[in-house]
């Protein structure tokens, strides 16, 4: 079964539009489902009109939804029709409580279920250049293999159990860090304006020093060249995730206190009508 699989993406947003595309072009047989038809008909590839339809005769299912709760609703009503032996590939970053019921309703089924995050954003996931971060059964690895090196660049399997959700929390540590690195950079050039520093001048004073770095340049281009749609990371999504690497903060004893400020910013720039635009928008939260 390493060619020709048959797959159900259940999500066609940004993240799983891209995937979907890129699985097609690996040579298997996609169906898209998306709760907004347009965006699954977007895709040009086959659709279905429910997640039940989608993954009926499905070998995969890929499930890039916004959050866990969405996730168990959607499986939910796609359970009638999922057959045992099914592999479900769970993308949607969700929370690590979120992933173990996940992979309970699974074995109920007799569903072969892998925790299989990404790292990465619109750029590489239409290049197909994510990091699959996964855990689940070394025994059927091999089965899904192909599903990831359609949408990734490298695979970094976590481990076996794909209930204990290693690889959300790799995936909720690696988001804590790009969600810091992204509120650095807005409330940098924030704090530029109001002084009347030009952006230039700090950039000058860290180049090619410790402090430089790829990301803050490629975030703060796109605030100061208004480039901020279409979003390759959403604020919306961005504070979604930021609340869920609070809450496994709260769940372990570790206080996250920037990570909460940075939801929090995440909220005003939504409020402030940047819900869709790229998190770098977290740079209008600075602004009454």
């Amino acid at each position: 079964m390493s060619e020709g699989l048959k797959v159900a993406v259940l999500g066609a947003g940004i993240m799983g539009a891209a995937m979907a595309k890129n699985i097609a072009t690996a040579g298997h047989t996609v169906t898209v489902w998306n709760r907004s038809p347009e965006k699954a008909e977007a895709t040009g590839l086959p659709t279905a009109a429910t997640p039940a339809e989608a993954v009926r005769h499905a070998d995969v299912v890929l499930t890039m939804l916004f959050d866990g709760e969405t996730v168990r609703e959607v499986i939910e009503q796609a359970a009638g029709s999922l057959r045992p032996g099914t592999y479900w590939i769970q993308s949607t970053t969700s929370s690590p409580a979120d992933v173990a019921k996940l992979a309970a309703a699974a074995a109920e089924r007799g569903v072969i279920f892998f925790d299989a995050p990404v790292l990465g954003t619109r750029q590489p996931a239409e290049a197909g250049q994510l990091s699959v971060l996964a855990a689940g059964p070394a025994q059927y690895r091999s089965a899904v293999q192909p599903i990831f090196d359609a949408v990734g660049a490298r695979t970094v399997w976590t481990g076996d159990d794909a209930a204990d959700a290693s690889a959300t929390k790799l995936k909720l540590v690696a988001n804590s860090w790009v969600l810091a690195v992204t509120h650095g950079a807005a409330e940098t050039l924030a704090l530029a304006t109001g002084l009347g520093v030009a952006p230039d001048a700090f950039f000058q004073l860290i180049a090619g020093g410790p402090l430089d770095m790829g990301y803050l340049h490629a975030k703060s281009q796109l605030i100061l060249e208004d480039r901020l749609t279409p979003a390759s990371f959403a604020v919306g999504t961005a504070e979604k995730d930021a609340r869920l690497i609070v809450e496994a903060g709260q769940d372990n004893g570790v206080r996250l206190d920037v990570a909460a400020a940075g939801a929090e910013r995440f909220r005003r720039a939504g409020e402030k009508g940047h819900s869709d635009a790229d998190m770098a928008a977290s740079y209008f939260a600075s602004f009454d």
